[in-house]
C-alpha cells in the first residue's frame, strides 16, 4: 500500500509537471497553427491571404521567445536545481554629456529615455542570447514539448473513449489511460537536458559575454574615478585650499604689521597658526576619504572596528578566523580588495544610520571557500534591527556600490522585509598579498 501510494503522489506530480512543460513549450506552435486557420479562413483565392499569418507568426514567436526561454528556465531551476544562465547582455551606464546629449554606448540621444531605448533594441537584435532564445522555440516543441504531452493526452483519450460503447473504445481508454499514468512521472524529464543542451550559452558566447561584460565594468570604473576625483578637487577648492589662501593673507599681514603694530600682528599669526591646523585636520579628513591610515596599517579587521567606534550607533564587529587582524607579520588581504570591502561597509553602515532607525547593528567579517580551487571569498554582512524596507534604485548609493564590487567579481545582496531586520551581504573574491 506504501509503495503504490508513493507511485500515485509520482504520478500525480509528474502529470502536473509534464501538463506545464508542455504549456509552456506549446505555446509558439499553438500561435503558429492559429496563425495558418486565419489565413486559410481569410481565403485562399485572396493573393495577400500568406500576409496576415506571415506577420502573426514573426510577431508572436519574437515577442514569446524570451518569456518562454524564462519560464523554462525557472522550471527546470524549481524542479531539479539546475540553473540554466540566461546570458543576456546588459546595457551600460547611460552618461550626459556635456553638450546636453545622452550617450548610451552606440549614439548620441537628445533624451535619457531615447538613449536607453535605442540601447534596449541595439543590444537586443545583436545578443546572441536572443537568437539561442528563437531557436529553443523552434526546437522545444518537437523535443522536450512532445515527450510532454504524453500524459495530457494519454488521459484526453480515457476520457473521450471510456465512456464510449463497445469494447474497442474501453479497451482505446483503458490503454490511453495507462499511458498517462505509466510515463506521467518521466515525461517532464527531458526538459532539463533540452534547456541545458540549447539554452546554455557555448563557450564561445560566454567568452563573447564576459568581454561585454569586462567593458561594462571599465566604463562604470572610468566614470566612478571621474566622479571621485571630481569629489576630490572639489573638497581641495573648498576647503584646504581656501584656508591656506587665507593663511597666506594673513602671513603677509603680520609680516607687514610687525614693525608698526606688533600686537596686531601676532595675533593675526595666532588666526594663523588656527587656519593651518584647521587646513591639516581637512587634509587628514580627506586622505581619510581616499585610503584610511588604519586601513593602512592595521588591516581590514581593525579598520572596521574604527569605523564602528566614530558611528552614533552601537555596532557589534565579528571577525571570523582567518581573516587577517593587523598584527605584525600577518598575512595580509589584497588592498584593492580591503578597501572595496571596507568602502562597502562604511557605505551600509552609513545608510543604517540615516534610514533604518536602528538601535543596534552588527558587522560580521570571515573567509569562505571559493568555487575555484585554492581561492577563498571575502565575506562581510552588515545587519541591524531597524524598519526594514531597504531597496536598490537604479542610479542610487547601493547600485553604484554594487557596480563597484562588480569590478573584482564581487556581489552585494540585500534582504530587507518591510519591518525588519536587514541583511546586507558583500562577497568578493580575494587571495592574501
Amino acid at each position: 500500500m506504501g509503495q503504490l501510494g508513493t507511485w500515485a503522489a509520482r504520478a500525480a506530480v509528474g502529470f502536473v509537471r509534464a501538463c506545464a512543460v508542455a504549456a509552456v513549450t506549446l505555446v509558439v506552435p499553438a500561435v503558429w497553427t492559429a496563425a495558418a486557420l486565419l489565413g486559410v479562413h481569410w481565403g485562399a483565392a485572396n493573393p495577400w491571404s500568406w500576409l496576415l499569418p506571415l506577420v502573426l507568426v514573426t510577431a508572436g514567436t519574437l515577442a514569446l521567445s524570451r518569456p518562454v526561454c524564462g519560464a523554462v528556465r525557472a522550471l527546470v531551476a524549481r524542479w531539479t536545481g539546475t540553473v540554466v544562465p540566461a546570458g543576456h547582455r546588459q546595457g551600460g551606464p547611460v552618461v550626459r554629456m556635456a553638450t546636453g546629449y545622452w550617450w548610451n554606448g552606440f549614439s548620441y540621444e537628445r533624451t535619457r529615455r531615447d538613449a536607453l531605448l535605442d540601447q534596449r533594441w541595439r543590444i537586443r537584435w545583436s545578443d546572441p542570447a536572443t537568437w539561442r532564445d528563437l531557436r529553443f522555440t523552434a526546437i522545444a516543441p518537437v523535443t522536450a514539448g512532445l515527450v510532454a504531452a504524453v500524459p495530457p493526452a494519454g488521459l484526453a483519450v480515457a476520457a473521450l473513449y471510456l465512456t464510449r460503447p463497445g469494447a474497442a473504445a474501453r479497451l482505446a481508454g483503458a490503454l490511453g489511460l495507462l499511458v498517462a499514468v505509466g510515463s506521467a512521472p518521466y515525461a517532464w524529464r527531458p526538459v532539463r537536458r533540452v534547456a541545458v543542451r540549447f539554452l546554455g550559452p557555448s563557450r564561445a558566447m560566454a567568452l563573447a559575454d564576459r568581454v561585454g561584460e569586462l567593458a561594462v565594468r571599465n566604463a562604470d570604473m572610468t566614470i566612478a574615478q571621474a566622479a571621485e576625483i571630481r569629489r576630490i578637487e572639489r573638497d581641495l577648492h573648498d576647503g584646504a585650499q581656501a584656508r591656506l589662501v587665507a593663511l597666506g593673507l594673513s602671513l603677509a599681514t603680520a609680516e607687514r604689521l610687525m614693525d608698526a603694530d606688533p600686537g596686531r600682528a601676532k595675533e593675526l599669526m595666532r588666526d594663523a597658526r588656527a587656519g593651518a591646523a584647521g587646513s591639516l585636520a581637512e587634509l587628514r579628513e580627506l586622505v581619510r576619504g581616499i585610503s584610511p591610515p588604519v586601513l593602512t596599517e592595521r588591516g581590514l579587521a581593525d579598520a572596521v572596528r574604527a569605523l564602528a567606534l566614530d558611528l552614533p550607533l552601537d555596532v557589534d564587529v565579528r571577525v571570523g578566523p582567518g581573516v587577517p587582524d593587523g598584527a605584525a607579520g600577518s598575512p595580509r588581504l589584497e588592498p584593492p580588495v580591503e578597501s572595496a570591502v571596507y568602502f562597502g561597509v562604511a557605505e551600509l553602515l552609513t545608510n543604517t544610520v540615516k534610514h533604518a532607525r536602528a538601535t543596534h547593528a552588527c558587522v560580521t567579517l570571515a573567509l569562505a571557500p571559493a568555487p575555484t580551487p585554492g581561492g577563498f571569498d571575502v565575506v562581510a554582512e552588515v545587519s541591524d534591527d531597524g524598519r526594514g524596507g531597504a531597496v536598490v534604485p537604479p542610479g542610487g548609493g547601493l547600485d553604484g556600490l554594487r557596480r563597484r564590487l562588480a569590478a573584482f567579481d564581487g556581489t552585494l545582496e540585500i534582504a530587507s522585509p518591510p519591518g525588519g531586520p536587514t541583511r546586507a551581504g558583500i562577497t568578493v573574491p580575494c587571495a592574501y598579498s
